[in-house]
């Protein structure tokens, strides 16, 4: 059999380009959303979202109905998209990751509201360095994963106005400025192998933040609000959405899908960049294939299409173009079901369903050693996640990257220990 013929090199697709497919997307969420419920309606909705408290789960869809929740992502994520416009930063596979991040948690615990103050924390740590913003701009929305700690404070019944408001302020201040180096050194523990690094550090932050708050009286109240009966709507919704994105990347690159082969054999460990390994039309193919399957996933468990589980299937897909593809994906999901098989809990079970898609951080471990160890790396996330959020009292939206960053400090050196170095997967040159 001949050998297949070599790819070209992929089409050059500037930092630009692709900006505006990511603000397309973002377009479309917000026109859905207007859609579906009407402007007013939405705009109420909007308003209530800016308002409530955003502990983990808090289903903007179950405040703010379907059109207020991804009116507040939608625009969200324009917003966040001018602002990387204005840094001039690169839109690599990391800064695709993140936009998606912006989007996806859009629905749940990121609004127009409560995220600033931790990017204007980076910011300001950019002007004490003397170091440009676009370097870290990652970072700062990365960070807005702490953002509910803004509106806990704010919101709170225990404390007056006049100590809230700038209780609130100064506190996500100070957690984005401290962000940059602490991220940079707990990156270290897990070497890579958990893609969610500012999930890891976010919730050693946040345990700390709160324990602070705790020893003074303040703690947080658990808060679940969790939409259903939205599955047919939201599934086609999603379906469409990925098959824009196939067909948009063969207009970029007519070879998008037949360069998914070469990332498929990529680990994913950190940082791995398929957007530069493939080009950007690949990612979005890869990106599609991966929603794809998650959003399947729930479907097949009968879990529900919503706001978190929305926020999860466009994490997954961000991450598509920075470290996870079919094949390094499945065995964490499939380790969280048999989790979910072997242990008291079922799989459509809302925080079960969450562990499956998040956990999917931990994908380099299934590229790097194997897809026996990412059915083990998935048995023991789906345990892990269910037992740190108490830590930080739901106030950190990457729960599942804190419980995957410990998995992955103590799984990664028993793999490396355990498995021959030749059985290991060296990352091919791009």
């Amino acid at each position: 059999m001949p050998d297949r013929q070599p790819l070209h090199p992929a089409p050059a697709v500037s930092d630009g380009r692709r900006l505006m497919t990511i603000a397309a997307i973002a377009g479309l969420f917000t026109l859905f959303g207007l859609v579906v419920d009407g402007p007013a309606a939405s705009l109420r909705g909007l308003g209530a979202i800016m308002i409530v408290r955003d502990t983990l789960v808090t289903d903007y869809i179950g405040i703010g109905g379907i059109g207020g929740a991804f009116l507040n992502a939608g625009v969200l994520t324009l917003i966040a998209a001018a602002i990387y416009r204005l840094s001039g930063a690169k839109i690599g596979g990391a800064a695709t990751a993140c936009l998606f991040l912006v989007l996806g948690f859009g629905l749940f615990g990121k609004n127009l509201l409560n995220v600033w103050f931790i990017v204007a924390g980076v910011y300001l740590y950019c002007r004490f360095k003397r170091e440009p913003f676009a370097d870290h701009i990652n970072t700062a929305f990365f960070g807005a994963a702490l953002a509910p700690i803004f509106t806990e404070i704010l919101f709170s019944t225990t404390i007056s106005n006049a100590v809230a408001i700038p209780l609130a302020i100064a506190t996500t201040l100070l957690i984005g400025f401290i962000l940059v180096p602490a991220a940079a050194q707990l990156f270290r523990a897990h070497m890579g192998f958990s893609l969610y690094n500012m999930g890891f550090t976010a919730g050693i932050v946040g345990t700390l933040v709160v324990a602070i708050y705790k020893s003074y009286g303040f703690v947080p109240d658990p808060v679940f609000v969790w939409s259903a009966g939205n599955n047919l709507l939201l599934g086609m919704a999603l379906f469409v959405l990925f098959a824009l994105m196939v067909a948009l990347a063969v207009a970029l690159d007519r070879s998008a899908i037949a360069r998914l082969r070469p990332i498929w054999h990529l680990s994913g460990q950190a940082p791995c960049d398929f957007t530069e390994k493939q080009g950007f039309a690949a990612a979005l193919v890869n990106m599609a294939s991966t929603g794809t399957i998650a959003t399947a996933y729930v479907l097949i468990v009968g879990g529900d299409i919503n706001g978190p589980t929305i926020g999860a299937i466009l994490t997954v897909v961000g991450f598509s173009a920075y470290g996870k593809h079919a094949f390094n994906i499945v065995p964490i999901m499939a380790g969280v079901f048999l989790g979910s098989m072997l242990k008291p809990w079922g799989a459509a079970d809302p925080a079960i369903v969450l562990a499956a898609l998040f956990g999917t951080t931990l994908a380099p471990i299934a590229g790097r050693f194997g897809w026996h160890w990412g059915i083990i790396a998935g048995f023991v996330h789906s345990s892990a996640a269910l037992s740190v959020g108490f830590l930080h009292g739901g106030l950190n939206l990457y729960n599942n990257g804190f419980a995957a960053g410990i998995v992955a400090a103590v799984i990664v050196p028993v793999a490396f220990a355990l498995t021959k170095p030749e059985a290991g997967k060296e990352e091919p040159e791009p």
